[in-house]
């Protein structure tokens, strides 16, 4: 994984420190502004989301994790073999090859606990698995890019950014473990926080958003990579939710872990580009890790708006009285819809037919129910 530089002059080692990539020499303020107010909001909105967390459901992730496993699995074992046959097929040249590597082996990111908070999803699964692939990170990290990158043949270094995966682990750990305790103590308090964090994380996307636009102003841009950055994501949301559903995993963690596999730390990617290539290469490969953050974005918000959608429609659809029958409050829904809108798995529906001996105490109880229909 690393090779002799010795008289290379695109070798980070010997390039000066002074020289900032081509298109950067004017954002420098703006890239601190962006680290310090997006390292506020990330505690803030991971503070919030930690109050919706339930220690005995998190005792029960940890103690059985099936679903961090598949999670673990599609983050580590999915996201680089498709970043393999994203280099492979699109015949990237081997430097860009190494940056959508990199991005395939990050972990998850903050931004997919926030969209899966907006479509249901489990939020205790959420936040373990990017928590546990943050940890996982730093084996699995080496071991991918060792593996995958046997056959290249490579002019430079690769830097495991140990450092900024620590950081990252603590302001995911600390917040949330605060988040939990507020809601053990004050669970009534954490329902309120919970509402403002939902808030913070929609202006964390678009402040995510805008400024990987600004900052990617300017820069000389390859159709290839920006191609890569726009399917990438997707790539990983339908992946991951194929391989839970094909491993028996509910509705709910379907979901959570298709967000959870395309959404991946964007930080950590910058940071190991910045420490293992030359400004001579930064001008292409962090313009396609900025680009791979706003497309995910774009991705998640439009899984949002869909699941949204149908969300509103099942509930106009069985919210209604059907046509010749009476209108009987708390009509149970189809199981695929409770199923699918369920808030955890416990509460999916399970239909049966009903019991001769039941019929007339069906219809006794149910001719003393009013109307709920609202008027």
């Amino acid at each position: 994984m690393s090779a002799d530089c010795a008289g290379n002059s695109t070798c980070p080692a010997n390039s000066t420190e002074e020289d900032p990539p081509v298109g950067m020499e004017g954002h420098g303020s703006l890239k601190l502004v962006f680290t310090v107010l997006s390292a506020v909001m990330v505690g803030l909105v991971m503070f919030s989301f930690g109050c919706s967390v339930e220690s005995q459901k998190l005792w029960m992730h940890l103690r059985r994790p099936w679903g961090i496993a598949v999670g673990l699995l599609c983050q580590f074992g999915l996201m680089p073999l498709t970043a393999y046959l994203l280099a492979i097929g699109f015949s990237l040249k081997p430097f860009q090859a190494m940056a959508v590597l990199i991005m395939g082996s990050c972990p998850g990111g903050t931004i997919s606990n926030v969209l899966t908070f907006w479509v249901d999803g489990d939020m205790d699964l959420s936040i373990s698995m990017t928590t546990c692939s943050t940890v996982a990170a730093l084996g699995m990290m080496p071991l991918c890019l060792y593996v995958y990158t046997r056959s290249w043949t490579l002019t430079q270094n690769l830097a495991i950014p140990y450092q900024n995966i620590g950081i990252t682990l603590v302001s995911l750990v600390v917040p949330v473990a605060s988040g939990i305790y507020v809601n053990y103590r004050w669970p009534k308090q954490a329902t309120v926080i919970l509402k403002v964090g939902a808030v913070l994380g929609g202006v964390l996307l678009l402040v995510v958003a805008v400024t990987g636009v600004v900052l990617a102003k300017g820069w000389n841009t390859d159709v290839t990579l920006l191609v890569i950055s726009c399917i990438f994501p997707l790539v990983g949301h339908v992946t991951g939710f194929l391989l839970a559903f094909l491993t028996h995993q509910s509705w709910q963690r379907c979901r959570t872990i298709s967000i959870e596999t395309g959404a991946q730390n964007i930080q950590l990617c910058i940071a190991m580009l910045q420490l293992s290539f030359s400004a001579e290469y930064l001008v292409q490969l962090l313009n396609f890790a900025l680009a791979y953050g706003l497309f995910q974005v774009v991705h998640g918000l439009l899984i949002v708006a869909a699941y949204q959608a149908y969300k509103r429609r099942q509930k106009s659809k069985h919210g209604r009285q059907r046509p010749g029958g009476p209108d009987v409050c708390g009509e149970k829904q189809p199981r695929e819809t409770s199923a699918f809108l369920d808030q955890g798995e416990e509460a999916a529906v399970t239909l049966g037919p009903v019991q001769p001996e039941q019929d007339h105490w069906t219809a006794e109880v149910t001719s003393h129910i009013p109307s709920c229909r609202q008027q």
